[in-house]
């Protein structure tokens, strides 16, 4: 099983003990160590060279997003994702996050499930930028796809739909096209079209086009794989 370790910085002991918890319960993910201050998130970091910190940004000694940036410093290794845990909901906060390239922001109070999906968006981004070597648009689009997490559905569009289609591509043992995802559930090819082309933008299903004598390629879809 594939591991991230995750270094939680927070100076409050109590909920650096919740959030150590929510993490020991998302499947993926193990607590590598706890910082509490700035200057020791940045030795934690260089000792244990974490994949994932979850950081809050008011620490005694300074601004989390101090330690983003001191990370820029050292070696490519060394530098892990971020993703920030803080009640600071001022817009300059939020834009400096962004731009030193925080995977997402979450702001305290947040429930279990909040946190739970946003890490699974990055346990799915970290397995599949682990097997792509070379990405085709329509693979960089489901990556973003992945950070941004669950939008609403487009009109017309239902969730127990999109249900039945990803429980069909699971259940299938290979990759199957439009016409037989329609055929199989009682539907119109363009109605099953638009259900997988967006599972497709979300990041939870793979397209892979396949060239046959006529040179027009069709369109393949399969369940995206995650970090087991």
């Amino acid at each position: 099983m594939i591991s991230i370790d995750t270094l939680i910085v927070e100076d409050d002991y109590h909920v650096a003990s919740i959030h150590a918890a929510y993490v020991r319960k998302v499947r993926g993910f193990t607590v590598a160590g706890h910082a509490s201050t700035a200057a020791s998130a940045l030795s934690e970091i260089s000792r244990l060279s974490p994949s994932l910190v979850l950081l809050d940004l008011y620490l005694p000694d300074g601004n989390g997003l101090e330690v983003v940036r001191r990370t820029f410093d050292g070696p490519d290794r060394e530098r892990p994702d971020f993703l920030v845990i803080t009640a600071a909901r001022d817009m300059a906060s939020v834009r400096a996050a962004m731009k030193l390239g925080a995977v997402h922001y979450l702001v305290k109070p947040f429930t279990f499930p909040q946190l739970e999906e946003r890490l699974l968006a990055y346990r799915d981004l970290h397995g599949r930028l682990d097997r792509i070597e070379e990405a085709e648009q329509h693979e960089v689009d489901a990556l973003y796809g992945l950070l941004r997490g669950p939008a609403p559905l487009p009109k017309g569009q239902s969730a127990p739909t999109m249900s039945r289609i990803r429980e069909l591509l699971q259940a299938a043992s290979d990759d199957v096209s439009a016409a037989e995802v329609a055929e199989e559930l009682g539907m119109s090819r363009s109605t099953a079209q638009r259900y997988l082309a967006e599972l497709t933008r979300q990041g939870k299903i793979e397209l892979s086009l396949h060239y046959g004598a006529t040179g027009r390629p069709e369109h393949r879809y399969r369940l995206a794989p995650s970090v087991s």
